[in-house]
Parts: C-alpha cells; sequence; structure tokens
C-alpha cells in the first residue's frame, strides 16, 4: 500500500486524506447538556468556517470507559443520538460519535457521519466489524498499548467486509504508569498503509488514572503537539474542547478552550500548507 493516498468522503461534502487540505474533528468529550452541545457545535463551526477548514463535530452520548463507577458517563444513547442529530441538522454540519458495544451500531449508524472505535476497543473484533458492516467511514483509535504496526490488522478486519472507508488515529502510547508519550514515527508508519491518518492532539497529553478517580492531563502541551503532528503530515486534527475545561464532566484537564483552539487553527493552518505544498 506504500504510496496510496485513500481520500475518505464524509457525507459527500467533506473529503480528506493525508494529501488533502487539514480537516478538524473537535467537540466536547461527552454530551454535558442540549444547550452546552449546541453552543460549542455553533462556535466551532464559525471558528473553522472563517479559518477555511474542514468540521466535523464529535461528542460522546457514553463514556463507557470512566475511572470511576461514579463519573458522569454522558446522557446515553436515545437522548445523545437526539442531540446529535438535531446539530447535524440544523447546524449542517457532520457528526462523529465512538460506541463501545456492537448492538449500538446499528441505531448510531442511522444518525451519524462516522462511527468511531476507542483506542481501548480497537482489538475487539466483533465491535469492528459491526462497524466495517455499517459502510460508514470508521475511525479507528490505536490502542495506547499497540505498535502502529499492528493497526494494518485492524484495517484488514475493515476491508474484510468490503468497507474502504477507514482512517486510524494516533493518540499516544503509554509509557510507564499513568503516562503516555507520542512517538511521531507512528504517524508515518500508518500513513504508509495509505488511510488518512488523524493525530488526537488532546488524548496524547492525558495522563490516564492520574488523579486516582479520574485521569488527569496537560493540556498545554496541546498546541506544540499538534504543531508537530502537522510537521510530519497528517490527514486531520482531533481535538476535545469545551467553553470551561475546568468544569468539564470529563477529560477536562487535557481539553482546551475555545481561544486556544482559535489561535492554534491559524498556527496549524500554515504549518499543514508549507509541509503538503499547498497554497
Amino acid at each position: 500500500m506504500v504510496g496510496k493516498n485513500i481520500k475518505i468522503k464524509v457525507r459527500n461534502s467533506i473529503a480528506f486524506s493525508n494529501k488533502s487540505p487539514l480537516s478538524v474533528i473537535a467537540g466536547p468529550c461527552v454530551i454535558e447538556s442540549k444547550q452546552q452541545t449546541f453552543d460549542l457545535a455553533r462556535k466551532l463551526k464559525n471558528i473553522c468556517s472563517k479559518a477555511k477548514i474542514n468540521f466535523i463535530f464529535k461528542a460522546s452520548y457514553d463514556k463507557a470507559n470512566r475511572s470511576s463507577i461514579n463519573s458522569y458517563r454522558g446522557p446515553g444513547i436515545d437522548k445523545g443520538l437526539e442531540i446529535l442529530a438535531e446539530i447535524k441538522k440544523n447546524l449542517k454540519i457532520p457528526v462523529l460519535t465512538d460506541v463501545h458495544c456492537s448492538y449500538d451500531v446499528k441505531k448510531v449508524a442511522q444518525v451519524v457521519d462516522i462511527i468511531q472505535i476507542p483506542a481501548f476497543l480497537c482489538r475487539q473484533t466483533d465491535l469492528v466489524v459491526e462497524c466495517a458492516k455499517s459502510g460508514l467511514p470508521v475511525n479507528v483509535k490505536k490502542g495506547q498499548f499497540l505498535a502502529p504496526e499492528d493497526m494494518l490488522q485492524v484495517i484488514n478486519k475493515i476491508k474484510n467486509f468490503n468497507n474502504n472507508n477507514i482512517s486510524l488515529t494516533e493518540r499516544g502510547t503509554s509509557f510507564g504508569y499513568r503516562n503516555l508519550v507520542v512517538d511521531y514515527r507512528a504517524i508515518e508508519i500508518m500513513k504508509q498503509f495509505g488511510y488518512p491518518v488523524i493525530f488526537d492532539a488532546t488524548h496524547s497529553v492525558q495522563k490516564p488514572g492520574g488523579l486516582g478517580f479520574a485521569s488527569d492531563g496537560d493540556s498545554q502541551y496541546v498546541v506544540p503537539l499538534a504543531k508537530a503532528a502537522c510537521a510530519v503530515g497528517v490527514a486531520a486534527l482531533f481535538l476535545e474542547v469545551h467553553q470551561n475545561p475546568k468544569k468539564a464532566l470529563s477529560d477536562g484537564a487535557n481539553s482546551i478552550d475555545l481561544n486556544m483552539f482559535k489561535d492554534m487553527l491559524d498556527k496549524v493552518i500554515k504549518i499543514d500548507k508549507i509541509v503538503k505544498g499547498l497554497k
């Protein structure tokens, strides 16, 4: 597959590849309320529109992998999908959400434009197969425990069900306990498979279980890591954004606020254009 540059189409309007102009996937870790989610989606869309960059909104209806039994997980699949469907329709933007259970996939596929498989679950064959059968683009996050070369087997599982709409996301690798490190060679290795490679700049600064009862993070490093990924060359950036990260109900420690998001876009777009030879 070396040398191929597969382009993934989303809603027949947005297409991204490793050689196309940078796209952005952004939104809160989890849906906290309808109003908060709509407000954030609208503001992110406006920022991306002004920056002339393709935008896909992301949010989870259920975070099934929280550290504590007492942590907020989200509104659930029915209410969550209802909110995502309204955002998609009213704001006219494509939406992405993650699935943790194979039996959620059919219901999710009726609403979203991209289905995402979380890093912890990238080797769960039944889940991968159900996502592949949906026919929708499938974004798979590379497990913190996997070598980038191992993602080729995940690709083969999806392709086995005649779905070639695949993207891979780098989100850091376990580095001892409660810490992650980004090996930028992984981006280049996965790009050799031909499919779009996305960089998750916010989960890459996460400290899993760092607070004991919840994850911690170093959001001050999001921008430099994102700039470095664009210097290597990626199809898109994945970012968790919140109006007030300190009050976020999930992943606030590694999320960025709207002001940081806006300032960062200008920087990464310039780098992306230079690296890809775009005007």
